[in-house]
Parts: C-alpha cells; structure tokens; sequence
C-alpha cells in the first residue's frame, strides 16, 4: 500500500510529461494522457490502483504489496 500523496504525485508528473510529449513530439501522447486520466476514474470506483501494485511489488519508496 502506498500514500495516496505519492501516488497523486506520479499521476501529475504522468499527465504533465505526456501533455509536453504531446505538445513538442506528437499528439498521440495524449493518448497516455487519456489512460492515466481511465486509471484515476477506475480507482475511485474500485480501488485498484496499477500504479500502487507495481510500487508495492518493487517496494519503492516505502510501498507494501498489497
């Protein structure tokens, strides 16, 4: 389990480096967007978090398996 800060951190950073990406690079990036966008809407509803499961499975920055 991680901090709901960390993980809000990661989806932030996760938007503004696909948002650039797209800006600089080419638009398909926002397609990135667009899944960080689903993962966070999902995970209100459900609780299932990839992001949270890869960090807990690596046991990064504190994160605990769930």
């Amino acid at each position: 389990m991680c901090s709901e800060k960390l993980i809000r951190r990661f989806a932030g950073a996760f938007i503004l480096l696909s948002v650039g990406a797209a800006y600089w690079l080419s638009p398909l990036w926002l397609l990135f967007t667009a899944f960080v966008g689903v993962n966070l809407f999902q995970s209100s509803f459900t609780s299932l978090c990839p992001l949270e499961r890869i960090l807990g499975g690596a046991k990064v920055l504190g994160c605990r398996p769930r």
